[in-house]
């Protein structure tokens, strides 16, 4: 991981938040919920999301996903059919929050890069134990409060913790970056994974995506924008698998 990297892809939430008016304190409420909800040895009565679990779960992610020889980070963007080609061996999945529910039967992703509002599709991999990589931000603390305590009684699949605060949160992580798609490019940079062997699939930085949850069009592309300085901060050749439509 580079470490000034780390901090620009960190700081550009500021500037994001100042662009779209939205108050830094949300955030805090929402990343210390979520933090107070966790500091239990059972949160919500289940043992393997206590902190020690949540960081077996994150140990095994970084594992496999240093091993993987490709890695397809998968956006809204995507259509059915995409994943359906002949993809290196070796290669591991990562889908941006409701993107998951284009995976065809044999595909699995290591784990959903998720905000929470990619409605049943999120359920469904819940139910499957897929590991969800769930943010919390200003503007769905109401999903995390509604969604997780019903994976508790149902899905309870392995769960890492993410923020954006400049905050210090034990158990949870800012690696940088804005929307889910982004954030998945953050994340892998933070775990330490060689970005050259990513690709982007269903990325696009001039239309919503049919797996994007339900969204404001206009406020949802100048969102996509910065997803794009953010990919370019990563120095992520998005020019050659980010659709321009």
């Amino acid at each position: 991981m580079d470490e000034s990297l780390l901090t620009q892809v960190v700081d550009i939430q500021n500037d994001v938040r100042a662009a779209f008016g939205w108050p830094y304190e949300d955030d805090v409420k929402s990343a210390n919920g979520l933090y107070q909800l966790f500091q239990t040895s059972e949160p919500l009565g289940v043992p393997h999301w206590s902190n020690d679990a949540r960081q077996y779960t994150l140990n095994q992610i970084q594992d496999e996903l240093r091993k993987a020889r490709h890695i397809v980070l998968v956006g809204a963007a995507t259509v059915k059919g995409d994943l359906n080609r002949q993809w290196p061996d070796g290669t591991s999945y990562i889908a941006a929050d409701g993107a998951v529910g284009a995976f065809p039967d044999g595909i699995n992703p290591v784990c959903v890069v998720t905000d929470l509002d990619g409605a049943e599709h999120l359920d469904r991999a819940a139910s499957a134990g897929v590991t969800l990589v769930v943010h919390a931000h200003g503007d769905n603390q109401h999903r995390w409060e509604r969604l997780l305590p019903q994976w508790a009684e149902n899905g309870q699949p392995p769960l890492i913790l993410t923020h954006q605060t400049n905050d210090s949160y034990g158990g949870m992580h800012n690696p940088g970056g804005f929307t889910d798609g982004d954030r998945a490019a953050c994340f892998l940079h933070w775990l330490g994974i060689d970005l050259n062997k990513v690709e982007l699939v269903g990325f696009s930085t001039g239309k919503i995506g049919s797996w994007s949850g339900s969204t404001d069009e206009e406020q949802k592309i100048r969102k996509l924008t910065w997803m794009r300085k953010i990919l370019e901060c990563l120095h992520v050749d998005f020019r050659h698998f980010i659709t321009q439509e």
